[in-house]
């Protein structure tokens, strides 16, 4: 075998074949981000969707409205977060029992949440049920479309005292999404049965008559906790920390205290509305406060 020298080396280069021209650099797509998350829980199949996402300027005027902007800013430092701008998630969730199609939360507008709805595979006429947590904005949105219901054969279900409120509160999103409905909707208190499987939880604090759902089938459960924490670290992690939305702060914090004690005690999973998408993973205890653990494969079965 020759030595290798480097006329060899010049000799073989001479005869490889030349590289192709460079094309055009390929085009910018732009973020891109997954819509919809699908797993089994026992004998259900569940969906988390993505009806939208949005930013928001000084986070510090939402979240922890009662701590120090050191204590703010410290904190955020410390877990990689920026204090001038805090990117908010809304997720709506599907359970299918096999039975029956229900939709906890509607998202921010019709239009938007049915497209993400059709591209997680359902059509809204499919849906049996329509359960609220609560009755902020970003919740009841798109309960109609251009002024029609978008869920043309469901029947609603929400809290007696949420419904209660919000009925004599002259709200312009209850007055237009809501009260349209009214006839079609049923109401719960807590530890009530809204379907086979599914328990509404009373949960009072960021609104009035707020309620969490929880899920079970076969040896596998579920708590969909609505608003009762709107972030990891800025509210499941400092529990205490006032969210502006909260309509009564200590009720707020002390219901979230309450639930995030039951998700770690009993290890159930849960998804929160506001946390990052697919907004599902469990909570754990963590000194005087909780800590948060996305779901990293549990479900992929």
């Amino acid at each position: 075998m020759p030595a290798l020298t480097r006329r060899n080396l010049l000799s073989a280069a001479a005869v490889l074949p030349l590289a192709p021209a460079a094309h055009a650099a390929a085009p910018m797509l732009g973020a891109s981000f997954a819509r919809h998350r699908r797993f089994t829980l026992g004998e259900f199949e569940v969906t988390t969707i993505l009806a939208g996402t949005a930013s928001r300027e000084d986070p510090h005027s939402i979240f922890g409205t009662n701590v120090t902007t050191e204590e703010f800013s410290a904190v955020s430092e410390a877990n990689f977060l920026s204090t001038e701008m805090a990117q908010f998630y809304f997720t709506p969730t599907i359970i299918n029992t096999g039975a029956e199609l229900v939709l906890f939360d509607t998202g921010l507008n019709g239009a938007a949440t049915t497209g993400v709805l059709a591209a997680a595979g359902y059509s809204p006429d499919q849906f049996d049920k329509i359960v609220l947590t609560h009755m902020h904005g970003d919740h009841i949105g798109g309960l109609m479309t251009d002024g029609a219901p978008t869920f043309p054969n469901a029947t609603y279900i929400t809290g007696q005292t949420e419904f209660d409120f919000w009925a004599g509160a002259e709200n312009e999103g209850f007055e237009g999404n809501v009260r349209p409905l009214a006839d079609r909707f049923s109401f719960v208190g807590d530890d009530a049965a809204v379907t086979g499987g599914v328990t509404s939880v009373a949960s009072f604090g960021h609104t009035p008559g707020h309620m969490a759902y929880r899920i079970d089938s076969g040896d596998a459960s579920l708590l969909i906790m609505g608003d009762l924490a709107a972030h990891p670290i800025w509210s499941i992690a400092n529990p205490d920390w006032e969210l502006r939305f909260d309509m009564d702060k200590a009720a707020a914090s002390a219901t979230r205290r309450r639930m995030l004690d039951l998700a770690a005690t009993d290890r159930i999973a849960a998804v929160f509305y506001h946390v990052p998408f697919p907004a599902l993973g469990f909570v754990d205890r963590d000194g005087d406060g909780y800590r948060w653990v996305p779901e990293t494969g549990q479900f992929m079965g």
